[in-house]
Order: structure tokens, then C-alpha cells, then sequence
């Protein structure tokens, strides 16, 4: 009886540790293998990689009609985390164009970030992406000020500012400005277009995003 409860104290040890030592986000890109694995991504199609903006915008496809759209937004990631997982997250795709909404959860990760430090963090990301696709279009949508988050709003706006900067220069490269399309005639938050967390968007919010998204896609 010793020996059986021994076993399972060790078998239980084991699958705790193993969980543990799983990078965050593991899971996430394992559900996206096994979707690729069932169904193939489909060729020239517009990849967009980040965060929960674009993992609950799961009915993306409805909002642009006639586009074809493989969603590969994940969790709370911040832009750490598609560094991180990049081989996983472009590897699989022969995308015409890869869009990016990441950078917010960065700086919720950490108050006192510096908005250079995310802004490398991204100018790392799209030198991998451009290492592995040189002439696709490449667009960045700019982080949102979500209510919940507006001691971080500086650090934001600064990070904005410097990305737009960098993609102007970039060839095959745009920045989608959300900014003003969420804004009301005071240029104030619209907090109405933000659910319950004051953080992720209203289907509303989704349409005004398509409504800015619209010219860049290709």
C-alpha cells in the first residue's frame, strides 16, 4: 500500500512539475498546431498576430467579407511572448500580409516600463517577420487607451508615437491608427465601445476597427 501511495505521489509531483515548466501561453500555440494540423492555413491569406483584442474578435472573417483571415491572436500576450513563440506563429503561414495588435499587455505587465523598451520589443518582432517574409505587407494597429489601463495611457501614447515613426520608413509597411475612430467629438475615450472590463471592445469597437482596417487590407 506504501509502495502505490509512493507512486502516486511521485506521478502526481511529476505532472505538477511538468505544467510548471510550460512556458505561458503553451497551450495556446499547441491549439493553434492542432487547427493547422486539421485544417491547412490557407495561402495569401492576412495573418493577424497579438493579443486578446484580436483572440476575441473571432467573428473577424464577418467583418471583412471576401478577405481570407487566419487569426492568431493569443491570451494576454504581450510582445515578449510573440518573440517568443515567432517560429510557431509565422513558420506555419505563406500569408500576403501580417497585421499586429500587440504592446498593451507589455506595459500592464509592468507600470514603470518604458515605452523604448516595448518599441524594441516590437522592432524585434518585425525583423523576424521580415527575416522569414522580406516583401509582405506589414501593419501595426496602434495600442488602444482602454479605460481600465489609463495610468498607462502616457507610456502608450509615447509607444505609439516612436512605432508610427518606424513604420513610415519601412518599406511594405503601414501603422493603422485606431485612435481617433474610438474617440468621441471631444477627443475623449469612448468608454461605450469598451465591455463590462473597461479593456476588451464591443462589437461596435470591431466595426469601427473595420472601418480604419479597411483601406490597408490587402
Amino acid at each position: 500500500m506504501k509502495k502505490i501511495f509512493s507512486a502516486f505521489l511521485l506521478l502526481t509531483f511529476v505532472l505538477i512539475f511538468s505544467q510548471e515548466k510550460k512556458p505561458m501561453f503553451w497551450n495556446d500555440i499547441q491549439e493553434f498546431k492542432a487547427l493547422d494540423q486539421k485544417t491547412p492555413p490557407p495561402k495569401n491569406a492576412i495573418l493577424l498576430v497579438g493579443s486578446s483584442s484580436f483572440t476575441k474578435w473571432k467573428n473577424v472573417s464577418e467583418y471583412f467579407p471576401g478577405k481570407t483571415i487566419i487569426n492568431r491572436g493569443f491570451g494576454g500576450s504581450r510582445l515578449t511572448d510573440l518573440n517568443y513563440y515567432a517560429h510557431d506563429l509565422l513558420n506555419p503561414y505563406q500569408p500576403k500580409q501580417i497585421i499586429v495588435y500587440c504592446g498593451e499587455n507589455d506595459f500592464a505587465d509592468d507600470a514603470n516600463l518604458k515605452s523604448d523598451v516595448v518599441v524594441d520589443r516590437f522592432k524585434i518582432f518585425y525583423t523576424k517577420i521580415r527575416e522569414k517574409f522580406p516583401h509582405i505587407e506589414v501593419d501595426f494597429i496602434s495600442i488602444k487607451y482602454s479605460p481600465s489601463r489609463e495610468k498607462l495611457w502616457p507610456q502608450m501614447k509615447e509607444a505609439n508615437k516612436k512605432i508610427a515613426k518606424f513604420m513610415k520608413k519601412e518599406k511594405n509597411a503601414d501603422y493603422i491608427d485606431i485612435t481617433k475612430t474610438m474617440n468621441d467629438a471631444n477627443g475623449n475615450v469612448r468608454k461605450d465601445l469598451f465591455v463590462e472590463d473597461m479593456l476588451h471592445i464591443t462589437p461596435e469597437g470591431y466595426r469601427l476597427w473595420t472601418e480604419v482596417m479597411n483601406p490597408y487590407m490587402k
